[in-house]
C-alpha cells in the first residue's frame, strides 16, 4: 500500500488553549506541518505526531530504533516508547487475527520474536519500520453537558525501530504520525467500530501567519457545506474530480485524466504540503493562470518556479478557480489556496503558482487548498464535505448523527445539547489541535 506524505519543518513555538488542548502556532517560512499530542502508555508518555489523512497507522519512534533522531530542530523534546516501562504495554504476535489482517493493507512481516512487523514507505522516499504494540491510548470525552471527562481506550499502533528519509534529520524530526486514513488499524476505524467514537471526524486548518486549527472525532456543522461521494474500494480518500476552472473558464481537459483507481485519481491528503495536478492539467492550469493575471504584476522565474512580483492584494490581482467533483460539489479557491508567498524581492512581495506537476499519475490535494476550510469525512456514508471557514472562529461539533451540539468556542468550551441523556457509546468528542508551521521546503 503507497502511503502519501512530506515532511516540513517548524519554527517558534507558542500555544493557546481551547477546551483543555494546546494548539501550537510556529512560524518559520514555508510549508504546513499539522501535529497534534497524543498520550501513549501507563503512566502516559506524550508524543508529537504529524496528523496525515494519506496513511492509516499511528506509529512512535520505539526507544529501540537506533538510528532514529534524539534531538529536533522544531523547537519540540523528542519522546520515545518504552514498552518495557509501561504497565499496559502488549505485543502482537504473528497468530494474532490483528497481523493477518495487516498482511493485506501494509507490508506487514514476523519478526524473528514471533512479534507482528511492519514496513512501508512515504510519498517523499521516507520510510520507517517496527512491530505493532498495544497499548492505553488517552482523550477527552464529553458525557453530558459541561462535562468533559478524561478517557482512555486500548489501541493498535506501530512502534518504530528504523527510519530513513526525511524523518532521520533531526532539523524535521518529530515522534511519529498519526495515520487517519481509512484502513482498518486507523485509530478512527479501530474506535468507530468499537462505538467509541462516530464514524465521522474533521479537520479546520488555519492558513494565516498563526497558524494552528481543530480536528475533531465528530462532524463540525458549519453552513453552505457541499459533499462529493468517495470512489469506493480505495486505499486513500480518492474524489472524482471533474474539471477545473480558472477565471469561470473550464480548463480544455477529458475528465479521463482525473479518473480514479488505484494509482490514479484525485487525494485529499493533509500530510503533504503543497498541492499535484496530474501532467495533462498541469500545463493548462499554469497557462491559464499566467493569461489571467493583471498587467499591474510581474512574472517571474524562481528556482524553477513560476512567480510573480506583486505590490498589491493578490486578492486583486489573479483569478479565481474552481475544482469541480462528482456530486456537483465544487471547491472555490482563492489566490492564496494556489499561490504561496516566497518572500520580498526588489521591494515586491514574490508570489509562486503552489501547484506542481505530479510525479505519478495522482492528483494530491495538500495543505495549500485544504486550509481555511471545514473538512467532513463521513465514513458512514461514505463521502466528503467542505465549506469555507474562519478556523480561528468556535465551530460547532455534532457528536451524535446530528443530535447533540458541542461548541468549541475559543478560548474556552461551551457545551450546547438537545438531548441531554448523552451515551458514551454515542458521545465521545476527541479534539485535535494542529499545529501549523512554514519552512523552506
Amino acid at each position: 500500500m503507497s502511503h502519501l506524505h512530506t515532511h516540513s519543518v517548524i519554527g517558534v513555538l507558542m500555544e493557546f488553549i481551547i477546551f483543555s488542548f494546546v494548539i501550537c502556532s510556529c512560524i518559520l517560512f514555508l510549508g504546513r506541518l499539522y501535529f497534534t499530542k497524543v498520550k501513549l502508555g501507563s503512566p502516559p508518555t506524550e508524543f508529537n505526531v504529524q496528523i496525515d489523512t494519506g496513511s492509516d497507522i499511528l506509529w512512535v519512534t520505539c526507544s529501540s530504533c537506533s538510528n532514529c533522531p534524539h534531538s529536533s530542530g522544531l523547537g519540540i523534546d523528542l519522546h520515545f516508547f518504552d514498552a518495557p516501562g509501561s504497565l499496559t504495554a502488549g505485543s502482537v504476535t504473528c497468530s494474532d487475527p490483528i497481523c493477518s489482517s495487516v498482511f493485506q493493507t501494509t507490508a506487514a512481516q514476523c519478526s524473528e520474536n514471533n512479534q507482528c512487523g511492519y514496513s512501508f514507505r512515504y510519498g517523499d522516499g521516507s520510510g520507517t519500520s517496527g512491530y505493532y504494540m498495544t497499548d492505553t491510548f488517552y482523550f477527552d470525552a464529553i458525557l453530558g453537558e459541561s462535562l468533559v471527562a478524561n478517557s482512555s481506550a486500548p489501541i493498535v499502533f506501530g512502534c518504530s525501530t528504523y527510519q530513513s528519509g526525511d524523518l532521520t534529520k533531526s532539523d524535521k524530526a518529530v515522534d511519529g504520525i498519526f495515520g487517519f486514513g481509512k484502513g482498518k488499524l486507523s485509530v478512527v476505524s479501530q474506535l468507530s467500530s468499537r462505538g467509541i467514537t462516530p464514524p465521522v471526524f474533521s479537520h479546520c486548518l488555519k492558513g494565516d501567519g498563526s497558524g494552528g486549527g481543530v480536528f475533531v472525532l465528530g462532524e463540525i456543522l458549519v453552513p453552505g457545506m457541499v459533499y462529493s461521494p468517495l470512489v469506493p474500494s480505495q486505499p486513500h480518500y480518492n474524489l472524482n474530480l471533474l474539471s477545473i476552472g480558472v477565471n469561470g473558464q473550464m480548463l480544455p481537459l477529458d475528465a479521463a485524466v482525473f479518473e480514479a483507481s488505484n494509482t490514479r485519481g484525485t487525494i485529499v491528503d493533509t500530510g503533504t504540503t503543497l498541492t499535484y495536478l496530474v501532467k495533462e492539467a498541469y500545463d493548462l492550469f499554469l497557462n491559464a493562470i499566467s493569461n489571467s493575471v493583471s498587467q499591474l504584476v510581474t512574472p517571474i522565474i524562481s528556482n524553477g518556479e513560476q512567480c510573480y512580483l506583486v505590490s498589491t492584494s493578490i486578492s486583486d490581482m489573479f483569478p479565481s478557480v474552481s475544482l469541480n467533483f462528482a456530486g456537483g460539489a465544487s471547491m472555490m479557491l482563492r489566490p492564496q489556496d494556489y499561490l504561496f508567498h516566497y518572500g520580498i524581492y526588489d521591494g515586491a512581495s514574490m508570489w509562486c503558482i503552489g501547484f506542481q506537476k505530479a510525479p505519478e499519475e495522482q492528483t494530491i490535494l495538500g495543505d495549500l487548498v485544504l486550509k481555511d476550510k471545514v473538512f467532513v469525512y463521513d465514513l458512514a456514508r461514505q463521502r466528503i464535505g467542505w465549506a469555507s471557514y474562519d478556523c480561528s472562529m468556535s465551530v460547532n461539533v455534532s457528536i451524535t448523527s446530528g443530535k447533540d451540539i458541542v461548541n468549541s468556542g475559543q478560548p474556552c468550551l461551551n457545551i450546547s445539547t438537545r438531548d441531554i441523556l448523552i451515551r458514551l457509546f454515542f458521545s465521545i468528542l476527541f479534539g485535535l489541535l494542529l499545529c501549523i508551521f512554514f519552512s523552506l521546503t
